[in-house]
């Protein structure tokens, strides 16, 4: 790729990462600077990210700050978000996937530091996360103090790991005592599903608060939505 088609392709991603950040706000799912949104270039090369702190209101597209897969920054005079290690991270274990959102909105973050699992309850969910949305393990004491953003990612990628669970069919998991990382094919989209996330977190509260013993949607239902949305069968919408 030459020169200018990488100038060109991270101009264009920068305003895509800026645009998402602020729906964030739009979407009521960050309080103050309590969320970032990334994106990696199709190349895997680069990362476009939200500046560390910095006001929703006063971000421009420039503000994005672009560094290498390495986290060396590569352009842009403001620190890139503290969550950076882990973006990185999930990047190179998650080669599926293109943008990542953090926040710490309501009731996602109200499931992750009751250390709960988010079962599928219904079609709302099932048609967006095929099955239940993990919550991690917690981190140790050494993991926190010693690399706590690196660490982060790492128990995220344990839990998949270890569960057998595709990141590309749960697109989201709640990290212990801390809150959600969402992802998906593109910025827009990765903010879409945290939004997603944030309903269903909320309809599974209410839900089991009417009723404590509810049981998750059946197989065969989750399966119906899910698959008329994702994979080559679909067949909701209009296509592409």
């Amino acid at each position: 790729m030459t020169e200018r088609k990488v100038f060109k392709l991270l101009e264009t991603l920068k305003k895509e990462v800026y645009e998402a950040n602020l729906l964030l706000v739009k979407y009521d799912l960050v309080t103050l600077t309590w969320g970032n949104v990334s994106a990696i270039t199709s190349d895997n090369k680069f990362i476009v990210i939200k500046p560390s702190g910095v006001s929703y209101d006063t971000m421009t597209p420039a503000s994005m700050v672009i560094t290498d897969i390495t986290g060396k920054i590569v352009e842009g005079n403001l620190k890139p978000s503290s969550d950076l290690p882990t973006h990185l991270e999930l990047y190179k274990n998650f080669p599926q996937i293109s943008s990542i959102v953090h926040t710490h909105s309501l009731w996602a973050t109200v499931y992750a530091q009751a250390e709960e699992d988010l079962p599928c309850y219904g079609t709302t969910h099932a048609d967006t996360f095929y099955g239940t949305v993990p919550c991690t393990r917690a981190l140790t004491k050494n993991e926190i103090m010693e690399a706590y953003e690196l660490n982060t990612s790492r128990v995220i990628c344990e839990t998949f790991r270890d569960r057998g669970i595709d990141p590309t069919q749960i697109p989201a998991v709640l990290v212990n005592k801390h809150g959600p990382f969402v992802w998906g094919d593109n910025p827009r989209k990765s903010v879409e599903n945290a939004l997603i996330l944030e309903e269903i977190c909320h309809m599974a509260y209410l839900t089991r608060s009417l009723r404590q013993d509810v049981e998750p949607a059946p197989q065969y239902l989750q399966d119906k939505h899910y698959w008329r949305k994702h994979g080559d069968a679909a067949y909701y919408g209009q296509g592409k």
